[in-house]
């Protein structure tokens, strides 16, 4: 399951804020920076604008001014939610209206203005409103092809003529974009691809016929409830069969390519052209995720030819998933297309590879016990790949780069004297970058620099006066390592109360997630404090700690994230009880007073914790949580665990629903019955089995809301007042 939907939702915000930049070129993309080709130029929305900034100089030019968006008969100009430019930078995709589907608004309205004319005209005007998804140039910029009602359609600028190339999209049946699992655990959104000829578009189809729905429940908006189905597969049931096809632009006839096998057991979830417009590049894992292998496909007659695989004895995480950059598609060719990028933890750490196009010959780039965090840049030109990652400390993130004939060293450009986490978002010449850095006690801070040296563009370096100017010993919060018993040593930190009497004792609150989805121990501002909270747990005397057990994604090497397979809801779980153990030895823990709370996997740790071992924990507030293994997806869940019909044990043993029974202390559980991630279901299957052991326990259902319960008037405040007055009430704060 996606970061974004299984951790806290302050740590979630400051996550996304190392993601803020997508390389797509389609105007769904993320990033508020677009670069131009060049690469000594950016384009950004301003006022309502779209300004030119010339780099180094930051001289800006309106390339469009916002009285020029106002579509004939209209009044105000359009509200431009996204933008792209098509090759020749000559015209402006607009993406305006847009409507969220599941997580991200990628529905809406599209528009070109043509820079050269001066003229604006919505594509797809005949469709329904708001129903347009991804809508891209094509790259000869005569065409602009998008996704409406599961179809894929194409529209030729200069005649206007709008040709439909797929004609069998319905609910289940989808062309061109993917269904929820596909979603919402590879990340896979943007579901076609234009031929560098401009001639052919490469797609995904999906039949999700055969997936069961999941029947939610609508009970708030009308006197008769409303049921709204959803295509979910849970653990156990086969995958939603995809097809990939290339299809003729000028014919609309489909080539569909002939994948080696059983799609019901397989997943593809990346493709791309192969750096020609005769072949295309597919990613095909099995059904457990612990075999990946890369087949070029031919697609005038559809025959693949298998040129690259590779097994882990866990599970094999796709690029999209550990770097958001290549989450609307990317592969990086390199060599005229002789060879490719690939990523691997064959060694044991996370590194990056040349595999030529055949794949018989492979050059390791990177190299050393240090894990690739993400891939910034790549400049063939210079010959250099540019890279996060972080050798020392497991909380920070540091920009590196290395040759990328995988000679020499990996360098440094971060500066030394800036601990903590940093990102950036590189020019495609990678001559400038915009930085942004944070520390725990150093608030977030932006700055333009020139690289690969890392001076500021205006010679006053706005992240080194914010760390000049921060006061670290103002700051209550302090990271260190906990080693257990058994030798294992977790990174952590903890907020202390203010002030701090090492003579009192304190109530201690574990904040915890614990799955391969999310890293709760970051060297980041805003970290170790609780949005859910009213007040400051802080200066009302809480000790608030987070500790990363084994099989967090943190980058410290592949045995380190594996070695939880088959094992989530019993090693993390572990792990976390150990570490508490050694925490509530601190002479100022008050040992009767120790909480645990978190949301969707961090919800499921705390119900496990709470029942795997009631003497260490007394009062437990889950969020959203898993209670059965066996109700949760196939893709995420599967790559974690194994096949239920394989290792169902794993699956029973790791749900907090079999230890429920070993309630001891104070629960309060919480969950939006309009869930589509984690199902109300988990709710009272949970709720089933505490009554039948004679548990005693409090529930909040929150009606129709979803994952992040934050839907409807007032439940913000509902939410932070249930959680503060619980914690309070049965983990009273303050020293004694």
């Amino acid at each position: 399951m996606p970061v974004k939907n299984r951790i806290p939702v302050l740590v979630l915000l400051l996550l996304l804020q190392l993601s803020l930049f997508s390389r797509s070129g389609a105007a769904q993309g993320n990033g508020e920076i677009i670069w131009l080709k060049a690469g000594d130029a950016y384009a950004q929305q301003e006022e309502g604008n779209i300004i030119r900034h010339k780099l180094p100089s930051q001289e800006k030019q309106v390339i469009l001014a916002k009285e020029k968006l106002v579509p004939a008969g209209k009044s105000e100009p359009l509200k431009v939610r996204s933008f792209s430019f098509s090759e020749d930078e000559q015209k402006l995709l607009l993406y305006t209206n847009t409507v969220k589907v599941w997580r991200l608004d990628t529905r809406g309205d599209y528009w070109v203005y043509d820079l050269q004319k001066q003229t604006l005209a919505q594509v797809g005007a005949n469709l329904p409103v708001s129903s347009l998804m991804f809508a891209k140039f094509s790259p000869d910029g005569k065409q602009v092809a998008y996704v409406s009602g599961n179809n894929i359609y194409v529209e030729n600028l200069q005649n206007n003529e709008v040709k439909q190339l797929t004609k069998d999209g319905i609910t289940k049946r989808i062309n061109g974009t993917f269904d929820w699992a596909y979603e919402e655990e590879f990340y896979c959104r943007d579901g076609f691809r234009w031929s560098p000829d401009s001639k052919a578009i490469a797609f995904w189809q999906l039949d999700a016929n055969e997936v069961k729905d999941y029947l939610m429940i609508n009970h708030t908006d009308s006197i008769y409830p409303v049921v709204i189905p959803v295509e979910y597969p849970v653990a156990g049931e086969a995958v939603s069969p995809y097809r990939i096809g290339v299809v003729d632009v000028a014919t609309a006839h489909i080539n569909w390519m002939d994948v080696p096998g059983d799609p019901k057991q397989h997943y593809v979830p990346r493709m791309e052209w192969a750096a020609n417009s005769e072949e295309v590049i597919v990613e095909q894992l099995n059904r457990k995720q612990n075999e990946s292998k890369l087949y070029l496909c031919d697609v005038t007659n559809g025959r693949a030819k298998q040129v690259y695989a590779e097994k882990d004895a866990a599970w094999i995480d796709i690029l999209p998933a550990w770097d958001s950059d290549y989450r609307f598609g990317g592969w990086n060719w390199l060599n005229g297309g002789r060879e490719f990028l690939w990523a691997s933890e064959k060694d044991g750490w996370r590194h990056l590879y040349r595999i030529s196009r055949d794949g018989r010959n492979e050059t390791l780039i990177t190299k050393g016990k240090y894990d690739v965090m993400d891939i910034t840049a790549v400049n063939e030109a210079t010959g250099y790949i540019y890279f996060m990652a972080s050798p020392d400390n497991a909380t920070q993130q540091y920009l590196y780069r290395v040759r990328l004939n995988g000679k020499g060293k990996a360098e440094r450009l971060s500066p030394e004297t800036q601990s903590g986490t940093h990102a950036y978002n590189i020019s495609p010449n990678t001559r400038f970058a915009y930085h942004r850095f944070s520390n725990y006690y150093t608030k977030p801070a932006a700055e333009w620099v020139a690289l690969p040296n890392h001076k500021a563009l205006n010679g006053n370096s706005t992240v080194a006066q914010a760390i000049a100017q921060a006061d670290k010993a103002k700051s209550s919060l302090e990271f260190f390592e906990v080693k257990t018993s058994e030798g294992v040593e977790m990174d952590a930190w903890m907020v202390k109360p203010v002030p701090f009497d090492p003579q009192k004792k304190y109530p201690v609150v574990f904040q915890v997630y614990t799955e391969p989805a999310g890293q709760t121990v970051l060297d980041q501002y805003g970290i170790g404090q609780n949005g859910l909270y009213k007040g400051n747990m802080a200066e009302d005397g809480y000790l608030y700690v987070s500790v990363d057990n084994r099989g967090t994604p943190a980058p410290k090497g592949r045995e380190w994230r594996k070695s939880i397979y088959r094992k989530v809801g019993l090693l993390n779980i572990h792990d976390q009880a150990m570490a508490a153990r050694e925490i509530l030895k601190l002479p100022y823990v008050d040992t009767s007073r120790v909480a645990v709370w978190g949301w969707s996997g961090g919800g499921s740790a705390t119900l496990n914790l709470l029942f795997q071992h009631p003497s260490l924990y007394k009062t437990g507030i889950s969020i959203a949580a898993v209670a059965n293994q066996l109700t949760y997806d196939n893709i995420y869940q599967e790559r974690y665990m194994g096949l239920p019909e394989e290792n169902r044990e794993d699956f029973v043993q790791g749900s907090p629903i079999t230890h429920a029974k070993n309630l001891r202390g104070n629960l309060l559980y919480i969950h939006g019955t309009g869930d589509d991630n984690v199902h109300y279901n988990n709710a009272e299957q949970l709720i089933n089995e505490l009554i039948r052991h004679g548990k005693q326990f409090q529930v909040m259902p929150y009606p129709n809301r979803t994952h992040s319960i934050s839907e409807g008037e007032g439940t913000d405040e509902h939410l932070s007042t249930l959680f503060t007055n619980y914690l309070r009430l049965h983990c009273p704060p303050g020293g004694r």
